[in-house]
């Protein structure tokens, strides 16, 4: 393979080609009409305990602050995380639904002949898996995890290892995303970015940062990528 003319595309899991709030219909069933608020909250504490973690240099794997950040959130909203409702809410999350784009967009990027992976947070079984229950799997060429050097998004250390693992050079890769704070991250390691705004109300921070691309959905994206814009 000529690594010269290679390129590659990292996408972000949760929240750009599976989507953590749809977890909130499961939800429904352990703490009813508070269960978008249970999602919501859920989702916040898991990135910021990661963000925590990093910044503080204890590392745990994202499964732990995940199950961390689902206890907060059910006592915020007055429930009881049981056992059993821990049990079936972690299982849950293995299957999270996929974004109507995620497949049709990543099908069509594929055919521009790029290299293709996921790079996550999530510890590298639970990515894989979370992505064949969504029916992704089959369109990525491999799964990078922060796991593997122990830290989190945005620290450069994980983008630095992505790029690595690719083995392409920065500038030959796509940071793909939908939280700002992930594109940001990127963007200071060196690679190009895309923005996935997924929804209209969502805001980029207001730093001296821009994504090299913004998208509405990732065949916007595929799109942009084969009009040679990658």
């Amino acid at each position: 393979m000529d690594t010269n003319r290679q390129r590659g595309i990292a996408f972000d899991v949760y929240g750009t080609l599976v989507d953590p709030l749809g977890i909130g219909a499961h939800l429904r069933r352990w703490v009813g009409a508070a269960a978008d608020q249970v999602a919501r909250v859920w989702r916040e504490k898991q990135l910021e305990y990661t963000w925590r973690r990093a910044l503080m240099g204890a590392y745990a794997p994202f499964s732990i602050c995940t199950v961390q950040a689902l206890a907060y959130a059910f006592v915020q909203a007055g429930a009881t995380l049981t056992p059993d409702a821990q049990a079936d809410l972690m299982t849950a999350y293995r299957a999270l639904p996929p974004f109507a784009d995620a497949a049709a967009g990543l099908a069509q990027i594929r055919l521009a002949g790029y290299r293709m992976v996921a790079f996550s947070n999530g510890e590298a079984a639970a990515v894989r898996a979370v992505l064949s229950a969504a029916g992704l799997m089959e369109y990525l060429d491999d799964v990078v995890s922060v796991d593997e050097i122990g830290s989190f998004k945005p620290d450069r250390a994980v983008y630095h290892h992505m790029v690595k693992r690719m083995g392409l050079a920065a500038d030959r890769i796509w940071m793909v995303s939908s939280n700002p704070f992930d594109v940001i991250g990127a963007k200071a390691a060196g690679l190009r970015v895309a923005w996935v705004r997924r929804r209209p109300d969502a805001q980029f921070d207001p730093w001296d940062v821009a994504p090299d691309l913004i998208v509405e959905h990732l065949g916007a994206l595929a799109v942009a990528l084969i009009a040679g814009r990658g």
